[in-house]
């Protein structure tokens, strides 16, 4: 529930604004307070880092009239580096439990990204491993999903997009607009641009935040 508090803060469903701030810190509150009442179970350490680790690129995720920016082209100095110190601390500590669970993973994921001063230099083939361990842990088609483009990003963007597509095939992800988001970025990058301006207008007829829709509509303006 904490986590489904904090992500509905982080990208709001619909409406004018991209986050609702108010819930993330709501969220990261209580999660401190579950941390406190049970500090045995490592999993609580990693849910924690997890939010720490997402909210601190808070001020980097749009511009000052309120436009997307995507993690790629953020402006990684206004990331909020004292959370970062305290999300890494969180999750090597849990980790070093050796109990691992979903919430640990992805915040080891959240870890990796931060690591990386510049875009160009995240290691998408850790991450990619993460992914790997997670969906041993969690299958589900959005971790699927992530898996699949950071093999994309590591391994080669054509074997990324058939991972992508066979995914895909299934139709459980049919109505989820970062799929196709996801999807037409790939399409993009491999300079498929009709394929790629299908795939944007699909993601957009199934978003409602309209931060989210003013940024695929400058995609597939660029793209087209």
């Amino acid at each position: 529930m904490l986590y489904l508090i904090f992500n509905e803060g982080y990208v709001a469903t619909a409406g004018d604004s991209l986050a609702r701030c108010e819930l993330c810190t709501e969220a990261i509150r209580l999660a401190r307070v579950l941390l406190e009442l049970m500090p045995e179970n490592p999993e609580n350490s990693g849910l924690l880092a997890l939010m720490l680790l997402h909210d601190s690129r808070r001020d980097a995720r749009s511009t000052r009239d309120g436009q997307l920016v995507t993690l790629e082209e953020q402006d990684r100095s206004r990331w909020h580096w004292e959370q970062i110190a305290e999300g890494r601390l969180l999750v090597e500590r849990a980790l070093g439990l050796r109990s691992a669970g979903p919430y640990q993973i992805q915040a080891a994921i959240a870890a990796v990204h931060a690591e990386a001063k510049k875009a160009e230099d995240t290691d998408w083939r850790q991450i990619a491993a993460l992914y790997g361990i997670l969906r041993v842990k969690q299958n589900s088609p959005i971790v699927l999903l992530n898996h699949a483009v950071a093999i994309a990003m590591s391994e080669g963007l054509e074997r990324g997009l058939a991972l992508v597509d066979e995914l895909g095939s299934s139709g459980d992800l049919e109505h989820y607009h970062l799929f196709h988001a996801a999807r037409a970025d790939l399409l993009r990058r491999l300079g498929r641009t009709r394929e790629s301006v299908e795939a944007y207008q699909r993601a957009l007829a199934l978003t409602s935040n309209a931060v989210e829709r003013g940024y695929l509509r400058r995609r597939i303006a660029e793209v087209s």
